[in-house]
């Protein structure tokens, strides 16, 4: 009778183990600016970087400035028109890029408040970039099939139509009572592009090393430092000590990423889905082994771009990231004000890459990149 009744309070222990539903205390929650929406277009990569940026300026000027993501992206598109026409066409041409394709137009060109550059031209309230790519691509396309008789200039025409969708270029601009270039903007603001890098981890290249990574978006051919998976964890979690905040490309394409839930998980069992969403559940323990193979089958690719700004822990003392989105605050397919609370297995695995200040990294990470 005792081995029955402990083996009936056991089991009622397990059940309620097992529905617990998660209940979360923020450890960390640096400064970010409020999530907003990248609308109908394909340009997270310019959304999240820019987010990051506004928390750069926060944590070394003290002042929060709402950045122009359409600036990036208007000095973006000639870059990637032409790759494409320069590869043929046999490249690809649409609206992903990756966070170095900011950090390159920051650089080259400056940047600029939100206020004086929106990106919203012709009367529009929301982004919409559909039938700006489609004219591009007709653009690049004719020319590309027959070069030799095509009767204009196909980089102005680029740039006309960029005009159009988006709005002419800006050289000198007024914020605050202040007259500004772009680039002086950009010294006001202490951003210096040289102090980001891109850190991943895969084992098909030499870790403490850098590499092309060849994933579609990365037509600029950005360079990324390679280390080893817990090395890239420890940055992110140092990072997040010291106040930095972390840029994020990773996978959302798993049915346990959910924004209506505001989480992102990876369930040991793969039929617990739907209860992964709601409750506690064991998750996989992830291996760099498991990481690459998933990557090379393309159950890993890059999906989305987002950044992380905090951390939390359930009631287990389980650690998760807080990752600011981009598809807005408020709706009904998006919880947690527009954040993704993310497992450290789910970041160990869909994780493409991270960008980070240099001051962040680890000692042991950064004497590695010292020594190349």
């Amino acid at each position: 009778m005792k081995n029955t009744l402990s083996l009936i309070i056991l089991f009622l222990l397990s059940l309620f183990s097992n529905s617990q539903t998660r209940e979360f205390e923020t450890i960390i929650d640096l400064n970010a600016t409020e999530v907003i929406s990248q609308g109908k277009t394909g340009t997270c990569w310019s959304f999240s970087t820019s987010s990051f940026l506004e928390s750069e300026i926060m944590r070394l000027t003290g002042k929060t400035i709402d950045l122009s993501e359409m600036y990036n992206v208007r000095h973006t598109y000639p870059k990637k028109a032409w790759n494409y026409v320069m590869r043929q066409g046999k490249a690809q041409f649409g609206e992903g890029g990756l966070a170095h394709d900011v950090i390159n137009s920051v650089s080259d060109f400056g940047l600029v408040p939100n206020q004086v550059y929106t990106g919203l031209n012709n009367g529009q309230n929301q982004h919409n970039h559909s039938k700006m790519i489609e004219a591009l691509k007709h653009t690049l396309n004719t020319y590309i099939k027959n070069p030799k008789n095509y009767a204009s200039n196909w980089e102005t025409e680029v740039e006309n139509i960029l005009d159009t969708y988006l709005g002419q270029d800006i050289s000198t601009f007024n914020y605050n009572g202040v007259t500004y270039t772009p680039k002086s903007f950009l010294e006001m603001t202490k951003i210096n592009p040289k102090d980001y890098i891109t850190i991943t981890s895969f084992t098909h290249k030499p870790y403490y090393t850098n590499f092309i990574l060849n994933i579609p978006d990365n037509f600029s051919n950005g360079l990324f430092f390679n280390v080893p998976l817990n090395d890239m964890v420890d940055i992110v979690n140092h990072a997040l000590k010291e106040g930095f905040t972390v840029e994020l490309d990773c996978d959302v394409s798993e049915k346990t990423f959910s924004s209506k839930y505001g989480i992102a998980i990876i369930p040991e069992d793969n039929n617990k889905t739907l209860k992964a969403l709601t409750s506690v559940v064991t998750e996989k323990v992830i291996t760099p082994e498991f990481r690459q193979q998933e990557f090379e089958n393309y159950n890993t690719t890059d999906d989305h771009l987002m950044h992380i700004t905090g951390m939390l822990q359930d009631q287990n003392g389980t650690s998760y990231y807080m990752v600011k989105n981009s598809w807005g605050e408020n709706s009904e397919r998006v919880s947690n004000g527009g954040y993704i609370y993310m497992s450290v297995p789910y970041f160990r695995l869909k994780t493409i890459s991270i960008m980070v200040h240099k001051d962040a990294l680890t000692k042991k990470v950064n004497k590695k990149l010292k020594s190349m």
